[in-house]
Protein backbone atom coordinates (compact mmCIF):
# COMPACT_ATOMS: atom_id res chain seq x y z
CA UNK A 1 0.00 0.00 0.00
CA UNK A 2 1.36 3.42 -1.02
CA UNK A 3 -0.29 6.36 0.76
CA UNK A 4 0.03 9.72 -0.99
CA UNK A 5 -1.87 12.43 0.96
CA UNK A 6 -0.93 13.62 4.43
CA UNK A 7 -4.43 13.60 5.95
CA UNK A 8 -4.93 9.80 6.06
CA UNK A 9 -1.41 9.34 7.43
CA UNK A 10 -2.10 11.89 10.17
CA UNK A 11 -5.34 10.03 10.94
CA UNK A 12 -3.58 6.67 11.35
CA UNK A 13 -4.21 4.91 8.04
CA UNK A 14 -0.76 3.24 8.11
CA UNK A 15 -1.46 2.02 11.65
CA UNK A 16 -4.62 0.27 10.45
CA UNK A 17 -2.69 -1.34 7.57
CA UNK A 18 -0.05 -2.56 10.03
CA UNK A 19 -2.75 -4.15 12.18
CA UNK A 20 -3.91 -6.07 9.11
CA UNK A 21 -0.39 -7.12 8.14
CA UNK A 22 -0.35 -5.02 4.96
CA UNK A 23 3.06 -3.48 4.11
CA UNK A 24 2.58 0.29 3.86
CA UNK A 25 4.77 3.00 2.34
CA UNK A 26 3.82 5.81 4.67
CA UNK A 27 4.57 6.54 8.34
CA UNK A 28 2.53 5.51 11.34
CA UNK A 29 0.43 8.25 12.92
CA UNK A 30 3.02 9.01 15.62
CA UNK A 31 5.76 9.57 13.04
CA UNK A 32 3.43 11.48 10.69
CA UNK A 33 3.26 14.18 13.38
CA UNK A 34 6.47 15.48 11.77
CA UNK A 35 4.03 17.16 9.35
CA UNK A 36 0.74 17.29 11.23
CA UNK A 37 2.30 19.29 14.10
CA UNK A 38 4.91 21.95 13.41
CA UNK A 39 5.50 22.19 17.16
CA UNK A 40 6.34 18.47 17.27
CA UNK A 41 8.64 18.87 14.26
CA UNK A 42 10.51 21.66 16.08
CA UNK A 43 10.85 19.44 19.14
CA UNK A 44 12.32 16.63 17.03
CA UNK A 45 14.74 18.95 15.26
CA UNK A 46 16.00 20.53 18.47
CA UNK A 47 16.49 17.11 20.06
CA UNK A 48 18.34 15.85 16.98
CA UNK A 49 20.49 18.97 16.57
CA UNK A 50 19.00 19.71 13.16
CA UNK A 51 19.53 23.32 11.94
CA UNK A 52 16.22 25.19 11.91
CA UNK A 53 15.08 28.80 12.53
CA UNK A 54 14.26 29.74 16.12
CA UNK A 55 10.55 29.82 16.91
CA UNK A 56 8.11 30.50 19.74
CA UNK A 57 4.81 28.63 20.19
CA UNK A 58 1.59 30.31 21.35
CA UNK A 59 -1.85 29.08 22.38
CA UNK A 60 -3.31 32.53 23.04
CA UNK A 61 -3.97 35.03 20.27
CA UNK A 62 -3.08 38.12 22.32
CA UNK A 63 0.34 36.80 23.31
CA UNK A 64 1.01 35.63 19.75
CA UNK A 65 0.00 39.01 18.36
CA UNK A 66 2.22 40.92 20.81
CA UNK A 67 5.22 38.69 20.08
CA UNK A 68 4.70 38.89 16.32
CA UNK A 69 4.53 42.68 16.44
CA UNK A 70 7.75 42.87 18.45
CA UNK A 71 9.48 40.31 16.23
CA UNK A 72 8.90 42.35 13.07
CA UNK A 73 9.79 40.48 9.89
CA UNK A 74 8.93 36.86 10.68
CA UNK A 75 6.95 33.81 9.57
CA UNK A 76 3.61 32.94 11.18
CA UNK A 77 2.60 29.27 10.96
CA UNK A 78 -0.54 27.41 11.96
CA UNK A 79 0.35 24.27 13.93
CA UNK A 80 -1.54 21.68 11.94
CA UNK A 81 -2.36 20.48 8.44
CA UNK A 82 -3.33 23.36 6.17
CA UNK A 83 -2.71 22.01 2.64
CA UNK A 84 0.40 24.14 2.30
CA UNK A 85 -1.47 27.38 2.96
CA UNK A 86 -1.21 27.83 6.76
CA UNK A 87 1.93 29.96 6.52
CA UNK A 88 2.23 33.75 6.16
CA UNK A 89 5.54 35.51 5.59
CA UNK A 90 5.40 38.97 7.18
CA UNK A 91 7.64 41.91 6.24
CA UNK A 92 7.12 43.91 9.44
CA UNK A 93 5.46 43.87 12.84
CA UNK A 94 2.10 45.16 11.64
CA UNK A 95 1.90 42.51 8.93
CA UNK A 96 2.95 39.85 11.44
CA UNK A 97 0.18 40.85 13.86
CA UNK A 98 -2.33 40.80 11.00
CA UNK A 99 -1.11 37.32 10.05
CA UNK A 100 -1.83 36.11 13.58
CA UNK A 101 -5.40 37.43 13.30
CA UNK A 102 -5.83 35.77 9.89
CA UNK A 103 -4.61 32.34 10.97
CA UNK A 104 -5.96 32.26 14.52
CA UNK A 105 -8.96 30.09 15.35
CA UNK A 106 -10.27 28.71 18.67
CA UNK A 107 -8.08 25.92 19.98
CA UNK A 108 -5.25 26.71 17.55
CA UNK A 109 -1.54 26.93 18.18
CA UNK A 110 0.69 29.28 16.24
CA UNK A 111 4.43 29.31 15.67
CA UNK A 112 6.14 32.67 15.27
CA UNK A 113 9.36 31.83 13.49
CA UNK A 114 12.54 33.67 12.62
CA UNK A 115 12.53 34.74 8.97
CA UNK A 116 15.52 33.42 7.06
CA UNK A 117 16.98 34.80 3.85
CA UNK A 118 18.11 32.65 0.96
CA UNK A 119 16.73 30.32 -1.68
CA UNK A 120 14.43 27.42 -0.88
CA UNK A 121 14.95 23.85 -2.03
CA UNK A 122 13.29 20.56 -1.16
CA UNK A 123 15.12 17.29 -0.60
CA UNK A 124 12.93 14.21 -0.15
CA UNK A 125 14.30 10.90 1.06
CA UNK A 126 12.85 7.40 1.12
CA UNK A 127 13.13 5.97 4.64
CA UNK A 128 12.64 2.51 6.11
CA UNK A 129 12.91 3.52 9.76
CA UNK A 130 16.71 3.36 9.66
CA UNK A 131 18.12 3.81 6.15
CA UNK A 132 17.77 7.00 4.11
CA UNK A 133 17.86 7.16 0.28
CA UNK A 134 17.69 10.76 -1.01
CA UNK A 135 15.83 11.64 -4.19
CA UNK A 136 17.07 14.43 -6.51
CA UNK A 137 16.42 17.93 -5.10
CA UNK A 138 13.61 20.09 -6.42
CA UNK A 139 12.58 23.73 -6.08
CA UNK A 140 8.92 24.58 -5.54
CA UNK A 141 7.34 27.96 -6.30
CA UNK A 142 4.94 28.54 -3.40
CA UNK A 143 3.47 31.97 -4.04
CA UNK A 144 0.52 32.35 -6.41
CA UNK A 145 1.96 35.08 -8.62
CA UNK A 146 5.10 35.66 -10.66
CA UNK A 147 8.10 37.01 -8.79
CA UNK A 148 7.06 35.19 -5.59
CA UNK A 149 4.21 37.60 -4.92
CA UNK A 150 0.72 36.93 -3.63
CA UNK A 151 -0.53 34.39 -1.10
CA UNK A 152 1.10 31.07 -0.32
CA UNK A 153 -0.32 28.04 -2.11
CA UNK A 154 0.26 24.31 -2.10
CA UNK A 155 2.75 24.92 -4.92
CA UNK A 156 2.47 26.45 -8.39
CA UNK A 157 5.28 24.53 -10.08
CA UNK A 158 8.70 23.00 -9.60
CA UNK A 159 12.04 22.27 -11.24
CA UNK A 160 14.24 19.22 -10.68
CA UNK A 161 17.12 19.61 -10.19
CA UNK A 162 17.73 23.31 -9.43
CA UNK A 163 21.16 24.53 -10.52
CA UNK A 164 22.41 25.24 -6.98
CA UNK A 165 21.46 21.83 -5.57
CA UNK A 166 24.88 20.18 -5.74
CA UNK A 167 25.86 16.70 -4.64
CA UNK A 168 27.65 18.35 -1.73
CA UNK A 169 24.35 19.90 -0.62
CA UNK A 170 22.60 16.54 -0.85
CA UNK A 171 25.30 14.80 1.18
CA UNK A 172 25.27 17.57 3.81
CA UNK A 173 21.47 17.42 4.09
CA UNK A 174 21.50 13.65 4.52
CA UNK A 175 24.24 13.83 7.15
CA UNK A 176 23.01 16.80 9.21
CA UNK A 177 19.23 16.74 8.68
CA UNK A 178 17.63 13.57 7.28
CA UNK A 179 19.63 10.91 9.11
CA UNK A 180 19.55 12.69 12.52
CA UNK A 181 15.78 13.19 12.18
CA UNK A 182 15.23 9.52 11.29
CA UNK A 183 17.42 8.44 14.22
CA UNK A 184 15.54 10.67 16.69
CA UNK A 185 12.16 9.35 15.58
CA UNK A 186 13.43 5.77 15.85
CA UNK A 187 14.89 6.51 19.30
CA UNK A 188 11.42 7.54 20.45
CA UNK A 189 9.94 4.27 19.24
CA UNK A 190 8.27 5.86 16.20
CA UNK A 191 10.50 4.91 13.23
CA UNK A 192 9.67 6.80 10.05
CA UNK A 193 8.77 4.63 7.05
CA UNK A 194 7.89 6.45 3.84
CA UNK A 195 8.94 9.70 2.16
CA UNK A 196 10.53 12.23 4.52
CA UNK A 197 10.36 15.65 2.86
CA UNK A 198 12.68 18.39 4.09
CA UNK A 199 11.83 21.93 2.96
CA UNK A 200 15.09 23.84 3.27
CA UNK A 201 16.33 27.41 3.17
CA UNK A 202 19.86 27.72 1.82
CA UNK A 203 21.44 30.30 4.10
CA UNK A 204 24.99 31.62 4.45
CA UNK A 205 25.33 29.26 7.43
CA UNK A 206 24.16 26.23 5.43
CA UNK A 207 20.77 24.55 4.88
CA UNK A 208 18.12 25.01 7.57
CA UNK A 209 14.79 23.19 7.79
CA UNK A 210 11.68 25.30 7.26
CA UNK A 211 9.29 22.35 7.39
CA UNK A 212 9.02 18.58 7.25
CA UNK A 213 6.35 16.68 5.34
CA UNK A 214 5.55 13.00 5.75
CA UNK A 215 4.97 12.33 2.03
CA UNK A 216 6.39 12.90 -1.42
CA UNK A 217 4.76 16.35 -1.77
CA UNK A 218 3.60 17.97 -4.98
CA UNK A 219 4.47 19.60 -7.30
CA UNK A 220 8.05 18.61 -6.40
CA UNK A 221 7.33 14.88 -6.66
CA UNK A 222 5.72 15.41 -10.06
CA UNK A 223 9.00 16.83 -11.38
CA UNK A 224 11.18 14.36 -9.47
CA UNK A 225 9.34 11.20 -10.50
CA UNK A 226 9.24 12.22 -14.17
CA UNK A 227 13.03 11.75 -14.08
CA UNK A 228 12.86 8.29 -12.47
CA UNK A 229 13.80 5.57 -14.96
CA UNK A 230 13.64 2.56 -12.64
CA UNK A 231 10.42 1.09 -11.27
CA UNK A 232 9.29 3.02 -8.16
CA UNK A 233 7.21 0.19 -6.68
CA UNK A 234 10.19 -2.00 -5.63
CA UNK A 235 11.62 1.06 -3.86
CA UNK A 236 8.40 1.71 -1.98
CA UNK A 237 8.00 -1.98 -1.14
CA UNK A 238 11.59 -2.20 0.10
CA UNK A 239 11.02 0.80 2.39
CA UNK A 240 7.76 -0.68 3.71
CA UNK A 241 9.55 -3.98 4.45
CA UNK A 242 12.48 -2.24 6.21
CA UNK A 243 15.06 -3.32 3.60
CA UNK A 244 15.91 -0.11 1.79
CA UNK A 245 19.68 -0.48 2.23
CA UNK A 246 21.47 -0.89 -1.10
CA UNK A 247 18.57 0.35 -3.23
CA UNK A 248 19.78 2.61 -6.05
CA UNK A 249 17.14 4.36 -8.18
CA UNK A 250 18.06 5.13 -11.81
CA UNK A 251 17.54 8.73 -12.92
CA UNK A 252 17.23 10.48 -16.27
CA UNK A 253 19.99 13.08 -16.63
CA UNK A 254 17.61 15.67 -18.08
CA UNK A 255 15.85 18.50 -16.21
CA UNK A 256 12.15 18.34 -15.34
CA UNK A 257 9.85 21.35 -15.06
CA UNK A 258 6.29 21.10 -13.72
CA UNK A 259 3.72 23.89 -14.20
CA UNK A 260 0.49 23.96 -12.17
CA UNK A 261 -2.80 25.16 -13.68
CA UNK A 262 -5.07 26.34 -10.87
CA UNK A 263 -8.75 27.19 -10.68
CA UNK A 264 -10.26 30.66 -10.55
CA UNK A 265 -10.23 31.91 -6.94
CA UNK A 266 -7.43 29.62 -5.74
CA UNK A 267 -6.10 29.51 -3.03
CA UNK A 268 -8.94 31.27 -1.23
CA UNK A 269 -12.24 30.06 -2.69
CA UNK A 270 -11.55 28.05 -5.87
CA UNK A 271 -14.38 27.78 -8.36
CA UNK A 272 -15.43 24.39 -9.72
CA UNK A 273 -17.32 23.05 -12.74
CA UNK A 274 -15.46 25.01 -15.45
CA UNK A 275 -15.02 22.84 -18.54
CA UNK A 276 -11.41 22.02 -19.44
CA UNK A 277 -10.39 22.15 -23.10
CA UNK A 278 -7.36 20.74 -24.92
CA UNK A 279 -6.72 17.53 -22.98
CA UNK A 280 -7.65 15.12 -25.77
CA UNK A 281 -5.28 16.75 -28.27
CA UNK A 282 -2.39 16.49 -25.79
CA UNK A 283 -3.09 12.88 -24.85
CA UNK A 284 -1.36 11.52 -27.96
CA UNK A 285 1.86 13.36 -27.03
CA UNK A 286 2.08 12.18 -23.43
CA UNK A 287 4.77 9.65 -22.61
CA UNK A 288 8.01 9.21 -20.68
CA UNK A 289 8.99 12.86 -21.09
CA UNK A 290 5.65 14.70 -20.94
CA UNK A 291 2.95 14.21 -18.32
CA UNK A 292 -0.42 15.90 -17.83
CA UNK A 293 -1.34 15.06 -14.24
CA UNK A 294 -4.88 15.42 -12.88
CA UNK A 295 -5.37 16.77 -9.36
CA UNK A 296 -8.62 18.78 -9.15
CA UNK A 297 -10.67 17.43 -12.05
CA UNK A 298 -13.83 15.38 -12.41
CA UNK A 299 -16.02 13.98 -15.15
CA UNK A 300 -19.41 15.65 -15.56
CA UNK A 301 -21.83 14.62 -18.33
CA UNK A 302 -18.95 13.28 -20.40
CA UNK A 303 -16.86 16.43 -20.00
CA UNK A 304 -13.75 16.99 -17.85
CA UNK A 305 -14.36 19.94 -15.53
CA UNK A 306 -12.51 21.63 -12.70
CA UNK A 307 -13.16 20.18 -9.26
CA UNK A 308 -10.48 21.65 -7.01
CA UNK A 309 -7.87 24.33 -6.44
CA UNK A 310 -4.84 23.01 -8.29
CA UNK A 311 -6.50 21.45 -11.29
CA UNK A 312 -3.70 20.06 -13.47
CA UNK A 313 0.08 19.88 -13.61
CA UNK A 314 1.98 19.75 -16.89
CA UNK A 315 5.48 18.31 -16.47
CA UNK A 316 8.14 17.95 -19.17
CA UNK A 317 11.76 16.85 -19.53
CA UNK A 318 14.39 18.82 -21.43
CA UNK A 319 18.13 18.89 -21.97
CA UNK A 320 18.28 21.78 -19.48
CA UNK A 321 15.87 24.05 -17.61
CA UNK A 322 15.34 26.24 -20.69
CA UNK A 323 14.22 23.39 -22.90
CA UNK A 324 12.17 21.78 -20.13
CA UNK A 325 10.42 25.10 -19.47
CA UNK A 326 9.65 25.58 -23.15
CA UNK A 327 8.17 22.09 -23.46
CA UNK A 328 6.09 22.35 -20.27
CA UNK A 329 4.74 25.80 -21.05
CA UNK A 330 4.14 24.88 -24.70
CA UNK A 331 1.93 21.99 -23.64
CA UNK A 332 0.23 23.99 -20.89
CA UNK A 333 -0.68 26.72 -23.40
CA UNK A 334 -2.85 24.21 -25.24
CA UNK A 335 -5.04 23.68 -22.17
CA UNK A 336 -7.69 26.19 -21.17
CA UNK A 337 -10.58 26.69 -18.80
CA UNK A 338 -12.36 29.78 -17.51
CA UNK A 339 -10.35 31.66 -14.88
CA UNK A 340 -7.27 29.44 -15.25
CA UNK A 341 -4.30 30.63 -13.16
CA UNK A 342 -0.63 29.76 -13.64
CA UNK A 343 2.75 31.34 -13.08
CA UNK A 344 4.87 32.28 -16.07
CA UNK A 345 8.21 32.13 -14.23
CA UNK A 346 8.53 28.52 -13.06
CA UNK A 347 12.25 27.65 -13.25
CA UNK A 348 13.02 30.99 -14.98
CA UNK A 349 15.75 31.73 -12.44
CA UNK A 350 17.44 28.42 -13.31
CA UNK A 351 17.80 29.55 -16.93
Amino acid sequence: MVVGPEAPLAEGFADRMAQRGVPCFGPLQAAARIESSKAFAKEIMLAAGVPTPRAAIFEEAAAAREHARSEGACVVKLDGLAAGKGVIVADDGAAAAAAVDELWKPGARLLIEERLRGREVSIIALCDGENVVPLPPARDHKRLLDGDRGPNTGGMGAVCPPADATQELIDLTVRTILEPTARELARRGTPFVGALYAGLMLTAQGPQVLEFNCRLGDPEAQAILLRLRSDPLPLFFAAAQRRLAGQKPVWDSRTAVAVVLAAHGYPGAPRAMDEIHGLEALAAEEGDDLWVLHAGTKLQSGKVVTGGGRVLTVAALGAGPGQARARAYGAAARISFAGMQSRADIAAAEV
